[in-house]
């Protein structure tokens, strides 16, 4: 199950709760978190995640409201969890108002902002290769601004990454991305996202910038823009379109669920060791025409009703996570690893939500089809 507004009450959610595990280093308790791209797909999850787990919590989310992001995905969380605020992370008068409390509301007594979890991020590999400017502006810059800015005021920086830092793996290999694994980015994306990864790492050494990464595999769940593999394919089947795949479809991703990436974020947060680096994924490679065979499936389709395009420049082969140390050490593990359930669980969500995503799809395919996808 992946869909964090549809977790059974019952749910034992301490399951992946680091508090209840032993911890290399103390515990941090934020108090309150600036959560970049906080109305994005993942950052959406995680402000609704922690908003009903950790209810004592504050976030400024700050998002620039681009395409992927939107501010009805924040519907639902309690006012008293959320100062919301509309701006780039690029602005680094903004971003130093909001630390240094120059923004939050006159009625509310919030503390002051002592930790940031960055999301904010330009992600689709098409978009960076037909125009990269704005992957270096939002990835690499957005993300120097943030550092200096924690920097100043000395507090707990925690940078969501990709496993497309490390490159691809072939099909026919055992081997999987650890955290020593050397850095080959195939795109710009990916390379964007790995000069920022670095600059964590300078700042975290020159400076002593207290932060924490994470890099993780591929999320499904509610919120994500239907530009994306999943929610396209299930989004072109409502809209009586016929699904795409890349090449022959043969590629491998590792699929996770948004909710455990939420989980795996809030576990390094908190207990994570400062200046280190954690792999995060649940064993779930599945190639893309399997995923979209299994889409159709669900969906009452004829298990060939798609069509082949061609693949992208540089496409990867193959991405695999091996998740060993942040289990090892922080006792995190996935909780949603049945693939097919929540591929199910997503699907239902496209079907209920229409209006959130209908708005965006026309242009999303006008798009694809100049690309010759």
């Amino acid at each position: 199950m992946n869909n964090s507004e549809q977790v059974s009450e019952s749910a034992d959610e301490s399951a992946t709760d680091p508090a209840n595990v032993p911890a290399p280093n103390p515990s941090f308790a934020p108090q309150h978190i600036l959560v970049t791209g906080g109305a994005g797909f993942i950052g959406a999850n995680f402000v609704h995640w922690v908003a009903r787990n950790h209810p004592q919590v504050h976030m400024t989310v700050l998002d620039a409201l681009t395409y992927a992001g939107k501010r009805e995905n924040l519907d639902g969380v309690p006012a008293a969890n959320l100062t919301f605020v509309h701006g780039n992370i690029c602005d680094a008068e903004l971003v130093e108002s909001l630390l240094s409390g120059l923004n939050q509301r006159s009625a509310a007594a919030v503390p002051p902002i002592d930790a940031i979890v960055h999301f904010a991020a330009e992600s689709h590999n098409d978009n960076s290769i037909l125009d990269a400017s704005p992957f270096l502006n939002t990835n690499v810059t957005g993300t120097y601004v943030l550092l200096e800015a924690a920097r100043r005021h000395d507090i707990r920086f925690h940078h969501i990454s990709t496993d497309e830092v490390y490159g691809d793996l072939a099909l026919d290999e055992p081997r999987k991305f650890t955290e020593d694994s050397p850095y080959k980015p195939s795109s710009p994306y990916s390379a964007s996202k790995a000069a920022s990864d670095h600059l964590i790492r300078a700042w975290h050494r020159t400076y002593g910038v207290k932060a924490t990464i994470s890099n993780c595999s591929n999320n499904y769940g509610p919120y994500q823009h239907v530009e994306k593999f999943i929610p396209r394919q299930i989004t072109n089947i409502l809209a009586g379109i016929r699904p795409k795949l890349y090449g022959t479809g043969s590629a491998v991703r590792d699929w996770i669920s948004v909710e455990d990436h939420c989980t795996a974020v809030w576990a390094i947060l908190t207990h994570g060791r400062i200046g280190d680096t954690y792999l995060v994924g649940a064993n779930g490679e599945m190639s893309n025409i399997d995923v979209l065979r299994m889409i159709l499936e669900c969906m009452g389709q004829p298990s060939d009703a798609f069509d082949h395009v061609n693949d992208r420049p540089g496409g990867d082969k193959r991405y695999a996570i091996d998740a060993t140390k942040i289990t090892r050490e922080l006792g995190w593990r996935p909780r949603f690893t049945d693939f097919a359930e929540g591929l199910d669980e997503t699907i239902q969500w496209y079907r209920e939500h229409e209006d959130w995503w209908r708005p965006d799809k026309d242009a999303t395919e006008a798009k694809y089809r100049l690309q010759g996808h």
